[in-house]
């Protein structure tokens, strides 16, 4: 079971690391290469590892990237954002008790400020896949009770600002959050939260330069990087439309829940939403939700009472063909144990107009983890 599990992390991160590649797929001659170092505290909640926490982390990151193309129209409705692939390695704490991380992923990087700033602000969110984690072991890593496994979600949001220095060159520093979790596919799972500061280089390079002049001190030079344009004003859309949403996931439980021996269970997610398409980067969400979810049957053995019937709104930041998404909701009537808040953050990739695949986690007890939902959305009805 362990093994399936990881191919469908392996096969998910992989479909957003293609969805990537395929924006990579274009012509476009101006690349990226960042070198980042990262530094801070761990933001803990669970109980056994504060001591081993208390130094905070380390770590550094290459990436490879591109400008998008001033040409494209998804670009220039998003300001020309610059987008790649990554590779993480990270220093967390006593490598026996939590391993030498390391984690590959997408990235994407929009920069808000006017096009004639030298200094820049910038945002910029990566998700990908952790792996070399060194898990809970209840006879040889009983303390670890952040991770249960050796792989997990990678995710990191950087805000900070790039710095022109030269031609080819700019500093890049600012504060970011990672966060590693498998989303109670494997407990325990109280996840890894690490904030700081992080500061790096950018550097700009054209493909055609080896084209145009090759040689080492060329005497025909080609600019390093795309003069950006300003941004498009959002246009307005004002779309309707109802979604069905199914989605799957596996999930074991935690000692509180009076389990103590191995167990896995199902968890379902059946969801119809209500999106309003305000404008081409915002939309709006409401819906209701109906889970089943089996792994309440220790404490309630029977069937009927483990559905839950839920009722939620939230929005979505669209971009491309990808939407990101968080919805927030409640339970309508008993919520099993669960606290009356859950929420729900996801990756939306529009595949066609009807049909979209989604991965996303549902919460319980506010923000702790519930199941990864592993799901299709099939929109019928448009208006």
């Amino acid at each position: 079971m362990r093994l399936n599990l990881n191919r469908r992390i392996w096969m998910f991160t992989g479909l957003f690391l293609l969805m990537t590649g395929s924006l990579m797929g274009q012509s476009n001659k101006f690349r990226i290469i960042e070198l980042r170092g990262h530094s801070g505290s761990h933001l803990y909640g669970g109980e056994n590892l504060g001591e081993f926490l208390k130094d905070g982390y380390s770590s550094g990151e290459i990436r490879f990237g591109w400008q998008s193309d001033k040409e494209s129209e998804w670009s220039a409705k998003y300001g020309q954002p610059m987008y790649g692939i990554g590779l993480y390695s990270g220093n967390i704490g006593n490598a026996d008790i939590f391993g030498n991380p390391n984690a590959v992923f997408g990235w994407m990087t929009f920069q808000t400020s006017k096009p004639h700033r030298r200094n820049v602000f910038e945002i910029s969110p990566a998700f990908g896949l952790t792996y070399n984690l060194q898990p809970y072991n209840e006879a040889t890593n009983p303390l670890n009770d952040a991770i249960g496994s050796r792989f997990a979600v990678y995710f990191n949001m950087h805000a900070g600002f790039s710095c022109q220095l030269t031609r080819e060159l700019d500093l890049i520093y600012g504060i970011d959050i990672t966060h590693f979790s498998n989303g109670r596919t494997f407990v325990p799972n109280w996840g890894l939260n690490m904030l700081g500061l992080n500061v790096g280089f950018r550097y700009h390079y054209n493909r055609l330069q080896k084209q145009v002049d090759p040689a080492p001190y060329p005497k025909n030079v080609v600019e390093a990087r795309r003069k950006r344009v300003s941004k498009q004003a959002n246009e307005w859309i004002g779309q309707n439309s109802v979604s069905f949403y199914a989605a799957m996931g596996t999930v074991q439980n935690y000692a509180e829940d009076g389990v103590a021996e191995v167990n896995r269970y199902p968890a379902y997610s059946f969801v119809l939403d209500y999106e309003y398409r305000y404008n081409t980067m915002l939309s709006f969400l409401a819906g209701f939700d109906f889970f089943r979810d089996e792994s309440l049957k220790p404490r309630y053995p029977e069937s009927e009472d483990w559905n839950l019937l839920g009722v939620h709104g939230g929005a979505a930041f669209h971009f491309w063909r990808l939407a990101v998404l968080l919805e927030a909701g409640t339970y309508l009537g008993d919520d099993k144990g669960k606290d009356p808040l859950f929420l729900r953050p996801a990756l939306r990739f529009d595949w066609t107009r009807h049909v979209k695949l989604q991965l996303g986690l549902k919460t319980r007890r506010g923000a702790s983890a519930d199941w990864i939902e592993t799901g299709v959305v099939i929109t019928p009805f448009h208006w």
